[in-house]
C-alpha cells in the first residue's frame, strides 16, 4: 500500500483519465456532426409540448421563446399541472395574443403515474404533430431551435433527439451541482458505442430537449408506460435503446438555455431526487460510481500534497502533473463545450465534493422515503443490491 497509492494508483489513473478523454474527443464529434446535414425539402408538422407547474418566473419567457421560432409548421401546447401561482394567468394573458398556443388544464394525477409523466402523457395525448418536441419550462430557445433540431433528426435517421441545453448558474449552489449531470453523461458514456447496443446503462438523456418522431414514442408506450419513474429521460431513452429503435444526441448549447434551478437550496432538492433514482436505485453501482469519482479526483491532489511535505517519497511529480493536468482537461473541455463559465472546471474538487454529499443525501432520502418535488411526495423508493 505504501507504493500503490503514490505509485502504481498513479499510473493507473493516467491510464483511465486518457480513455476518457478519448471518449470525450469523440463524444464531441459526433455532437457536432449531427448539426451538419442540409436541412429537408419540407418540414414536418411539430408539436411543441411543456408541462408547467409553478412556473410563473419562468413560462412567459419560455413561450414567448417558441412562439419566435423560425419554422413554417409549429403548434405549442402547454399544460398547466394545477399550478397554485400565477402560472394559468401569464398563459392566458399571451394565448389571448397568440393563438398559436394551446392551453391545456392538467387533470389529478393517478395513483400509478408521477406527475411529470402524467402531465407529459395528456401532452402527447393531444398533439397533432408527426414530431413530438417536449421540453421544460424553464428553457429559452433562439429562434432557429426547431429548424436546426429537426434537420439534425432528419439527417440523422433518428427516431428520438436530445442535447444538452446550456446551463444558467447563477449562485454557488447551482455552479457546484448543475453542470455534474451533463458532464458525467459527456465523459463516461462513449456514445459510438451506446447507439450500437442495447445495454439500458448506456444511454444519455436530457428532459430539457427530447425530440421523438410519433410512432416511436407510442411505441414505447410514451411518459405513460413510466409510472412512478422519477427520472423520466433516461427511462424513456432506454426504452428507445431496448425497443432497438435510433437515437442520437445533438448539439444544442448554442440553441436551448436553462436556469434549471433558482438557487443552490432548489438545486440540492433537485439533485437530491434524482441522483439516485439516475442508477436505477442500484445500491452498490451507486456507490462503487461515487468512491471512484473520488479516488480519480481526489487521490492525486492528496499525494501530490504529501510529496510537497515529504510524505510519499515513491511517489513521481512527473506522473502526477500529468494525472492532475489530464484531470484538469477532462473538466474543461466539456465545459467549454457545454458553455460551463470556464473557471468552474478549474475548481473541479469542489464539484465532486458537493455532489458527493448530495448524492450520499439523495441514497437516504430514497431509502427511507422522504423524497418530493414541487410539494408532492415522492414515496419511498424500490431499491436493489445491484
Amino acid at each position: 500500500m505504501e507504493t500503490y497509492l503514490p505509485h502504481d494508483l498513479i499510473l493507473h489513473l493516467i491510464i483511465f483519465q486518457s480513455v476518457v478523454l478519448g471518449v470525450v474527443l469523440s463524444n464531441l464529434l459526433l455532437l457536432h456532426r449531427s448539426r451538419k446535414h442540409t436541412p429537408p425539402d419540407v418540414y414536418p408538422l411539430v408539436s411543441v409540448l411543456v408541462p408547467a407547474r409553478n412556473e410563473e418566473r419562468n413560462i412567459g419567457a419560455c413561450v414567448q421563446s417558441l412562439l419566435a421560432q423560425d419554422y413554417p409548421s409549429f403548434e405549442i401546447l402547454v399544460l398547466d399541472d394545477q399550478s397554485s401561482d400565477g402560472t394559468l394567468a401569464i398563459l392566458t394573458q399571451i394565448a389571448h395574443l397568440h393563438p398559436r398556443l394551446k392551453i391545456l388544464e392538467g387533470q389529478p394525477t393517478p395513483e400509478d403515474l408521477l406527475g411529470k409523466n402524467w402531465a407529459c402523457s395528456q401532452l402527447a395525448h393531444q398533439a397533432q404533430g408527426e414530431l413530438l418536441f417536449f421540453t421544460d419550462a424553464d428553457t429559452i430557445h433562439q429562434p432557429r431551435t426547431l429548424q436546426s433540431v429537426v434537420t439534425a433528426l432528419i439527417g440523422e435517421k433518428a427516431d428520438l433527439v436530445t442535447g444538452f441545453p446550456r446551463q444558467q448558474v447563477l449562485t454557488w449552489g447551482e455552479r457546484l451541482l448543475v453542470p455534474f449531470f451533463p458532464w458525467a453523461l459527456l465523459c463516461y458514456i462513449p456514445w459510438w458505442l451506446a447507439y450500437r447496443v442495447r445495454l439500458p446503462v448506456l444511454a444519455a438523456a436530457v428532459g430539457q430537449l427530447m425530440v421523438f418522431r410519433r410512432e416511436a414514442y407510442q411505441e414505447i408506450g410514451g411518459h405513460a408506460a413510466l409510472g412512478t419513474v422519477i427520472v423520466d429521460d433516461l427511462m424513456l431513452t432506454r426504452k428507445v435503446k431496448k425497443a432497438g429503435l435510433r437515437w442520437r444526441v445533438a448539439r444544442v448549447s448554442d440553441l436551448i438555455s436553462c436556469r434549471m434551478y433558482n438557487g443552490g437550496l432548489e438545486a440540492v432538492r433537485g439533485f437530491r431526487k434524482n441522483l439516485f433514482a439516475a442508477f436505477d436505485f442500484r445500491l452498490l453501482v451507486f456507490l462503487f460510481v461515487f468512491l471512484w469519482l473520488m479516488v480519480q479526483f481526489w487521490v492525486p491532489l492528496i499525494v501530490f500534497t504529501f510529496y510537497g511535505f515529504g510524505l510519499a517519497p515513491f511517489a513521481r511529480p512527473d506522473q502526477l502533473v500529468l494525472c492532475i493536468s489530464l484531470s484538469l482537461l477532462l473538466w474543461l473541455i466539456p465545459y467549454i463545450e457545454l458553455r460551463i463559465p470556464f473557471y468552474l472546471g478549474l475548481i473541479y474538487p469542489l464539484t465532486i465534493l458537493a455532489n458527493e454529499v448530495v448524492a450520499f443525501q439523495s441514497l437516504v432520502s430514497s431509502l427511507t422515503g422522504r423524497l418530493t418535488w414541487k410539494d408532492r411526495p415522492l414515496g419511498r423508493q424500490k431499491w436493489r443490491w445491484w
